[in-house]
């Protein structure tokens, strides 16, 4: 697996991972699949451990991203961002290769392939070594979709957003309550509380920053999706 360590937050399906080092945690994003997904390597770099974000699909290469050398990361935790099918096809094969534990919200959990060990809710944090992610439930993609929030030592902050928002605006939803319950959620659960040099990660395609995308929000409640 090729690495490309100048991370502009875009990557290529089937093509190489891009990595970025942070103080304390480093973050490697793969497209993975046909519909372009995105899964998320975070390696804690005193503890040499993993946290993975969505095991997408093509687990032989999500393992080729882990490593297959003595001092790869130890995989301690899969986090599904949501119950859709594209974004959990390599997790039973990723999850019974390392042993790692599962974690999704239980509004989601039910229709997962392998039960989650960690039910988590908004407020809840998972930890990968000694790096801490909090759990922020959006409501509206489906029932239980979650986005996981990182704050650096060196002051920056890091969101994966799973298929909530995006580049251009939230995640799809199946009825206008469902549209506003996300994007009320976005606006007061992340737009709210998070400064605009917040860096965020999706589940398709590139990344953005939410000062890119803050002053877009009343376009995106006029338009409706």
């Amino acid at each position: 697996m090729n690495v490309v360590e100048d991370y502009t937050g875009h990557v290529e399906p089937g093509g190489d991972a891009a990595r970025r080092v942070l103080d304390r945690l480093a973050i490697t994003k793969l497209s993975v699949g046909p519909m372009d997904n995105n899964a998320y390597l975070l390696v804690c770099r005193r503890q040499n451990e993993a946290l993975l974000i969505d095991a997408a699909a093509d687990p032989e290469r999500i393992s080729d991203l882990i490593g297959h050398g003595p001092d790869r990361p130890a995989l301690r935790t899969i986090v599904t961002t949501h119950q859709h099918a594209d974004h959990w096809q390599a997790l039973g094969a990723v999850a019974g290769a390392y042993g790692a534990n599962t974690a999704a919200h239980p509004l989601d959990a039910s229709v997962l392939p392998v039960p989650p060990d960690f039910l988590v809710e908004d407020g809840d944090t998972l930890t990968v070594g000694d790096c801490t992610l909090e759990v922020i439930h959006l409501r509206g993609h489906t029932p239980g979709s979650i986005a996981l929030l990182y704050r650096d030592t060196d002051g920056s902050t890091h969101l994966f957003t799973g298929d909530s928002l995006f580049p251009g605006g939230v995640g799809k939803t199946t009825s206008p309550e469902d549209f506003q319950s996300l994007l009320g959620d976005v606006e007061t659960r992340v737009f709210d509380r998070l400064p605009d040099e917040t860096w965020f990660y999706p589940g398709h395609g590139d990344d953005s920053t939410l000062g890119a995308e803050r002053p877009k929000l009343p376009e995106w409640r006029e338009r409706g999706w």
